[in-house]
């Protein structure tokens, strides 16, 4: 092999997205709530963009805003041969290049300054307050506890370290500080038993087991059963190999079930019931109304408290101005185009998800009517070659997005499944194999309760042919066990 170096010139191709692509592709995966967020921020970056105000005009009677666009300003070209990063650039202070009479035009006036203020004290009054973590829980019963500075600290360093299911994980020898030896273990041990008495019972544990024996109470009318089972015969549990229990520990089959059933009242994971996050409420991106003429779905967006944005009329005519210097009239430049691209993604994103969501309630029209079991397989490729769209566009446009429905609030994500042929040749989605599969199980004797292979030939009576492998696949996402533990023994 000949090594050698040299220049050489090589042809080759490559895509390179501009940043107006970026952006655009950026406000199309945005849900409402967060392009409602990202506008907020680009007004409070971009002195050019502004809000129209023509329900204010419409009430009041007052003029519509002097810096309203009119007819022929509607459309402005602003002249750009660059697409460099710099036109997204975020000026946080315009005062080093624009003089100081621009800032009485678009100073906010009275009215505004008030309902600026009435928004942010109403979401002040409407903010849920942050709930109480699971560390906050521990370290307020630490305050109440008469404990030695070394002992509070090592406690504190366990609950540090627990995570968000209440477990300690790694080994506590770990949490001891360099230098304190087999003291600094011993007082590691006390601290952790202190921490495995607070509340909420069973945090602070290693492993499941020690989870649920710190929840055990004495007087529990099967102590002593529960804390045998617990000890040694979990996965017999969980295998539900009841008879394989009764022979080792001697008890009956009636004793291990009501001990069994008293041990479901524990809680494996007793962080869990602590976040720190807020949970939002789901706000439905679209809705669908029924057309009075043809009896069809019609799918509206839900944007109507989106602002209407425009590019300010002052600094149209600023960047007209002969006494704007050259680096002010830069400066509007490159904010009237950060600006424009800004309305032009909103505008498309608008017309995207219009097109994707009407096609996809086109196809899925018998789920909305019927319910789940009459959904059929659909891919995205589909809805992208219905809409003209690449699919990585449908993605992004159904990424976090919600429908109202007849049937309720659905993630528009749902409605694409795969699916298999019948014998018959009809398309099946997998969601009304699952269905059907689950009512299977749920009417099975659970004395004698259907194998995987009884399954499928159930399934098979259905109109519904599939593989064994399938059955074993889809039960084990659903979280449905084997035949032997769903049985129930006598």
């Amino acid at each position: 092999m000949r090594l050698s170096f040299g220049l050489e010139q090589k042809l080759a191709q490559k895509q390179v997205m501009a940043p107006r692509m970026i952006q655009s592709m950026e406000i199309l995966q945005l849900p409402l709530q967060a392009l409602q967020e990202r506008i907020e921020q680009e007004l409070g970056e971009n002195p050019i963009l502004d809000i129209k105000e023509e329900m204010v005009a419409e009430t009041t009677h007052d003029k519509v805003s002097p810096d309203a666009p009119t007819e022929s300003e509607k459309e402005l070209v602003v002249k750009d041969d660059s697409t460099n990063a710099d036109d997204f650039e975020r000026l946080a202070n315009m005062g080093d290049q624009i003089p100081e009479r621009q800032e009485e035009q678009t100073r906010l006036s009275s009215s505004r300054i008030q309902d600026e203020q009435d928004r942010q004290h109403d979401t002040m009054a409407n903010a849920t307050a942050r709930e109480e973590s699971l560390y906050d829980v521990l370290d307020h019963q630490l305050g109440e506890i008469d404990l030695g500075k070394e002992l509070n600290d090592a406690c504190e360093r366990i609950i540090s370290s627990l995570d968000s299911k209440g477990y300690l994980k790694g080994r506590l020898e770990d949490l001891v500080p360099p230098g304190m030896g087999d003291e600094g273990v011993k007082l590691a041990e006390k601290a952790l038993q202190i921490v495995q008495s607070l509340e909420p019972v069973g945090v602070g544990a290693r492993d499941l087991k020690e989870c649920l024996l710190l929840q055990l109470e004495t007087d529990d009318l099967f102590y002593d059963e529960m804390k045998v089972l617990i000890e040694n015969h979990l996965e017999d549990l969980r295998d539900n190999r009841l008879p394989l229990i009764k022979q080792k520990t001697g008890y009956s089959i009636e004793t291990i079930k009501e001990a069994w059933h008293d041990m479901r009242q524990l809680d494996p994971f007793p962080g869990l019931r602590y976040s720190e996050s807020v949970v939002r409420a789901i706000k439905p991106d679209f809705w669908l109304e029924v057309d009075d003429e043809t009896g069809e779905f019609v799918v509206k967006l839900e944007d109507r408290e989106l602002p209407q944005l425009y590019i300010s009329n002052y600094y149209r005519q600023r960047l007209q101005d002969k006494t704007a210097t050259t680096s002010e009239k830069e400066f509007i430049r490159k904010k009237i185009t950060s600006a424009q691209w800004l309305i032009d993604s909103i505008i498309q994103r608008r017309t995207t998800l219009l097109n994707v969501a009407q096609a996809i309630v086109k196809v899925q029209k018998a789920f909305i009517l019927e319910g789940p079991e009459a959904i059929v397989p659909l891919k995205m490729q589909q809805i992208a070659d219905e809409v003209g769209v690449h699919v990585t566009t449908v993605s992004r446009a159904v990424d976090e997005k919600y429908i109202q429905t007849p049937r309720g609030i659905f993630p528009l994500r749902e409605f694409f499944v795969g699916g298999t042929q019948t014998a018959d040749g009809e398309d099946v989605a997998w969601d009304k194999i699952r269905l059907k599969l689950q009512e299977l199980v749920d009417e099975e004797d659970k004395k004698k309760p259907h194998s995987d292979d009884e399954l499928v030939k159930r399934l098979k009576v259905c109109g519904l042919s599939v593989a064994r492998r399938t059955v074993t696949k889809y039960r084990k996402k659903m979280g449905i066990p084997s035949s032997r533990g769903r049985r129930e023994w006598d």
